[in-house]
């Protein structure tokens, strides 16, 4: 389908198409109709339907239900797209979009169908949507997930239609510029591996590479592929220290990813109508509740490496006389965990504004704050982070490259300082063993069919989501909150101050200079108190001419 409705949709209607209501009837006809608050609106992905109608100028006001949205929310690993809903929820099989338009989905290609086929399929297209729209809301209402429905995931998506027309803008010459830089790197780790490989080969190559590594520097094997030992990167990981190779394999793997992902493909998604970046995101991709973008995915752009870091800096404010504002949660997570569990040693240090990471070190070490060293801090900024994913002593082993034993004494001294924390690690387990699912504060589920596996790999799998589910999704939905409190209150105020893109727990802004003071403070405040907790919400903002800057 079209991929940038709001910007591309003209182009198809370039056409002649004196034969069909002109654009001009229809919204004559049906501008009345959308823009009637009176009358809910019932759709299928209503984010792409509110974008084409914006394109012609049609406003859609009280955008009521959406059932890819209620299917995602009712349960998020199953099929959202019409005709999956369809068959499993009313038993029939809807006319395939592709007896239209071709399997490749040519969106050209409608221009071609005869009308009473196009009157036939847009038909059952509605109807479908509207004894989907029956049966889903029922659901909702049975399942107790109406909150997360209304308050949430339908009011979201009037919200990211605006981000993604909005789009970001980049600066094409500092990644051009950024490339030449990487490509020097490449070359230079390039040489590097070959010199201490004692030969020139193909280092993209995984049997070359396996030869390399296996056979002739003899380093220990990983698990076994089709194609031979492993050279992925949880198993170069493995062999960090091993071998000089390895380090020098990882960073070479690093630049270049960075390269292809970003560096390479930003300057190619930027439209040249706009001169602006118009990622999509996405509602209905990750179980927990989070959003996701593609072209590009935003969601991964590196923030810890200094190569990383440089990609942020080619996301500049709109204008000369606009800044960017990064708004971000701090260590929203384990708030939302201390809010939980109540743990009185871990409410109190949020409630006295310290350095959580090394609080808990000055606990776990049994040392003064004042002598925790930044080894001791980083150990316990994995051990605070690690808890959320229920990590173990062989996974904390591997992060801090200490022995298990070690390892496993830090997690225990951890569990007898932070004891509701133990507990409501062990509750969430077992309250998702009873139910099948675990949920957010807010009621947001994500279903774990196979939590009382006898496989032990699948249950601890399932066992480690049970307790981030309740954080992680909990935070998503927060953030959610936020950002239409906050788009709705810019509405209101007619800023033009506008959202611009969501990265995890950061809200970025495109502001004009001279709302910086009026604006800035509201966002804070709208962000902290989207969904209060039993301990203090924080959020670090920042103003630049770049992401960089701002974050």
């Amino acid at each position: 389908m079209i991929t940038n409705p709001f910007i591309e949709s003209r182009d198809l209607f370039a056409k002649d198409l004196s034969d069909r209501l002109s654009v001009e009837d229809f919204k004559k006809i049906f501008t009345p109709v959308f823009a009637n608050e009176a009358i809910g609106k019932v759709c299928q992905n209503g984010k792409y339907d509110i974008s084409i109608l914006r394109t012609y100028g049609i406003e859609v006001k009280n955008f009521y239900f959406d059932t890819m949205l209620a299917s995602y929310i009712l349960d998020p690993d199953q099929k959202h797209n019409m005709d999956s809903l369809s068959e499993k929820y009313l038993k029939y099989s809807p006319i395939p979009l592709t007896d239209l338009i071709g399997a490749k989905k040519n969106p050209e290609l409608i221009f071609n169908v005869d009308e009473k086929t196009l009157c036939n399929y847009a038909a059952e297209d509605s109807d479908i949507t509207f004894r989907l729209y029956e049966k889903l809301s029922a659901e909702l209402k049975k399942e107790n997930l109406e909150k997360v429905a209304y308050e949430i995931e339908f009011p979201l998506a009037p919200v990211l239609e605006d981000m993604e027309r909005a789009g970001v803008k980049v600066d094409e010459k500092a990644l051009n510029k950024f490339n030449m830089r990487l490509e020097k790197l490449i070359d230079e780790y390039k040489k590097k591996i070959w010199e201490i490989a004692g030969e020139e080969f193909n280092i993209n190559s995984t049997k070359q590479l396996q030869v390399i590594l296996f056979d002739k520097l003899k380093l220990p094997k990983s698990k076994k592929t089709k194609t031979g030992f492993s050279t992925n990167a949880a198993s170069l990981e493995a062999l960090k220290g091993k071998h000089e190779i390895v380090d020098t394999l990882l960073d070479f793997r690093q630049v270049t990813k960075l390269r292809n992902t970003y560096v390479d493909a930003l300057p190619k998604l930027i439209h040249p109508r706009t001169g602006r970046i118009h990622t999509t995101f996405n509602q209905t991709v990750a179980s927990t509740g989070r959003l996701s973008s593609f072209n590009p995915n935003l969601q991964n752009i590196p923030i810890r490496t200094e190569l990383g870091k440089e990609i942020r800096k080619a996301f500049i404010a709109g204008n000369d006389r606009n800044v960017l504002l990064s708004a971000d949660y701090s260590q929203i997570e384990l708030r939302i965990m201390a809010s939980i569990c109540e743990d009185e040693t871990l409410m109190k240090a949020f409630h006295n504004k310290e350095d959580i990471h090394r609080s808990t070190a000055a606990l776990v070490f049994m040392t003064p704050p004042e002598e925790v060293t930044p080894d001791m801090r980083r150990k316990a900024k994995e051990v605070n982070f690690g808890i959320l994913y229920g990590i173990g002593a062989f996974g904390l082993r591997n992060r801090l490259g200490i022995s298990q034993a070690h390892a496993q004494e830090i997690i225990d001294t951890y569990f007898n300082t932070f004891k509701n924390v133990k507990a409501f690690i062990d509750n969430s387990i077992q309250t998702a063993k009873a139910k099948g699912y675990a949920e957010t504060l807010f009621g947001r589920r994500r279903y774990l069919r196979n939590i009382n596996s006898d496989n032990r790999t699948v249950r601890q799998f399932e066992e480690r989501v049970a307790i981030n589910m309740p954080i992680q999704g909990t935070a998503a939905d927060m953030i959610k909150i936020a950002m239409i409190n906050i788009f709705n209150e810019l509405e209101k105020r007619k800023a033009k101050t506008k959202m611009v893109l969501q990265v995890h727990d950061e809200l970025i802004f495109d502001m004009p200079e001279e709302e910086v003071d009026e604006i800035k403070p509201v966002i804070i405040e709208l962000m902290e108190n989207a969904l209060p907790l039993k301990v203090p919400v924080t959020v670090d903002a920042g103003i630049g001419k770049n992401w960089l800057e701002a974050h």
